[in-house]
C-alpha cells in the first residue's frame, strides 16, 4: 500500500472512532459528557411544595443521589421501596443528600403517588427538563451518584435496588472518602 493509502486509511480510522467516541457517551446542553468519572452537569430545580431552588453547588462536599423518576413510570415504582429504604437509613447523615427529580411528570401526580404509598424522600420538580437534558436523560428511571468533589461516580439506567448490601457498600465508601 502506498504512504498516501495508509494515510488515507488511518484517517478514515480517525473520523470512525471520532464518530463512535461522540455517540457513545450523551452530552450535556453545554456539550460536556455525561459519564462516569466527568464532573456531574449543572443541576438547577425547584422544591415542589415550597418553591425555593436548589443547585449542585448548594450540595457542596456531599454525596448526591440524583434520581428521575415519574409516578407514571413501572419500573421507578418497582425501585421506590429500596428508595424510601435508603433515603431512612441516609436520614440525618449530613455528607449525604438524596434528589428524585419528577421527569415529564407534574408535581401533583408525584406527590400524590408519594402520599398514596407512605413515601417520605424529597422529591423536586423540572418542569422545563433543564436538569434532564443537562444530565442527559433518556429515559425513566435514571440514577445519577456524585461524590463529595462533584464527580459523577456512578450512572443506573433502570431501576436498581438501591437498598442492596452493594449498592449500600459504594455508598457508604463515597461517604468515607
Amino acid at each position: 500500500m502506498s504512504t498516501n493509502g495508509k494515510k488515507v486509511t488511518l484517517l478514515l480510522i480517525f473520523i470512525g472512532v471520532s464518530i463512535f467516541l461522540f455517540f457513545t457517551f450523551p452530552r450535556t446542553k453545554t456539550g460536556h459528557n455525561v459519564a462516569e468519572g466527568v464532573y456531574a452537569p449543572l443541576l438547577e430545580i425547584r422544591d415542589g411544595t415550597t418553591g425555593l431552588k436548589l443547585t449542585l453547588s448548594d450540595l457542596k462536599d456531599k454525596v448526591v443521589f440524583v434520581n428521575f423518576w415519574a409516578s407514571w413510570c413501572p419500573p421507578c415504582r418497582e425501585e421506590m421501596p429500596s428508595i424510601e429504604s435508603l433515603a431512612k437509613e441516609m436520614l440525618g447523615n449530613e455528607k449525604f443528600q438524596m434528589v428524585t427529580i419528577l421527569y415529564k411528570d407534574s408535581y401533583q401526580d408525584g406527590a400524590a403517588y408519594m402520599k398514596q404509598n407512605g413515601y417520605t424522600f424529597p422529591v423536586y420538580s423540572d418542569n422545563a427538563g433543564t436538569a434532564a437534558r443537562h444530565f442527559g436523560v433518556t429515559g425513566v428511571p435514571e440514577t445519577y451518584v456524585i461524590d463529595k468533589k462533584g464527580t459523577l461516580r456512578k450512572r443506573v439506567i433502570g431501576p436498581a435496588d438501591w437498598y442492596s448490601q452493594d449498592a449500600k457498600s459504594f455508598l457508604n465508601a463515597l461517604l468515607n472518602e
